[in-house]
């Protein structure tokens, strides 16, 4: 199967130069093989690419433009629907072409000429890409969970780290407060209560000392 791609050389579109280019490049990265038909200088590559656009493809005025891409005689796109394919990594299944050897193949209809038609290209199914996907969120989860816990625990350390010298200084204090109850509570001893009692009487006989010589000082007046 060979891809045609018609198109104009001497277009004086800027625009349409682009997307030519654009479009050969990409075929020649993948290494596809394609023939480039001029339709600037063969009329019959004119004619034949503006008979074989299905009608609801072609612009309001009937005559589509460059490029214009073909597998044989089946209908691809053009630079639109070629860009959008390539987008989605889909460019074998737009040109209808097997995919490269050892890549995963999907079924995508595809539609040559209005009919459709079932190719296999290269990549993933929907549901193969789906399990992965959740394969991967339980992952991520899982690892979140895991370094919440570790931080919890991280954390809980910190606080029993935190909460120990304090319980060793109020035990400290406890043993301190014990320790001045016990010495206010400790009784007094004999020889402090014997010192007790002989100042008290060393006291009362200054005072009567002192109240002596004021009588006798009074008994001379009544003499």
């Amino acid at each position: 199967m060979v891809i045609k791609v018609f198109l104009a050389s001497s277009s004086g579109s800027t625009a349409i130069k682009k997307k030519q280019q654009d479009v050969l490049g990409f075929l020649e990265a993948l290494k596809v093989d394609y023939a480039p038909l001029d339709i600037a200088c063969n009329e019959d590559n004119r004619m034949w690419m503006r008979e074989n656009v299905p009608v609801e493809k072609k612009p309001t005025n009937g005559i589509p433009l460059p490029p214009q891409i073909f597998n044989e005689e089946s209908y691809c796109g053009d630079y639109e629907t070629f860009f959008d394919a390539k987008e989605d990594n889909a460019v074998y299944a737009f040109l209808g072409l097997p995919p490269p050897p050892g890549s995963k193949k999907r079924e995508v209809p595809m539609e040559f000429n209005g009919d459709e038609h079932t190719h296999e290209v290269g990549g993933e199914t929907g549901e193969e890409a789906a399990e992965e996907a959740t394969e991967e969120d339980a992952a991520a989860e899982e690892k979140v969970a895991k370094e919440e816990e570790e931080a919890v625990k991280d954390t809980e350390e910190a606080a029993e780290d935190t909460k120990a010298p304090v319980k060793q200084e109020e035990a400290q204090e406890e043993v301190e407060d014990e320790e001045a109850k016990g010495e206010d509570d400790q009784p007094v001893s004999e020889g402090e209560e014997d010192l007790g009692s002989e100042e008290e009487e060393e006291l009362r006989q200054l005072e009567e000392e002192e109240e002596a010589p004021e009588v006798t000082e009074q008994e001379e007046e009544d003499e």
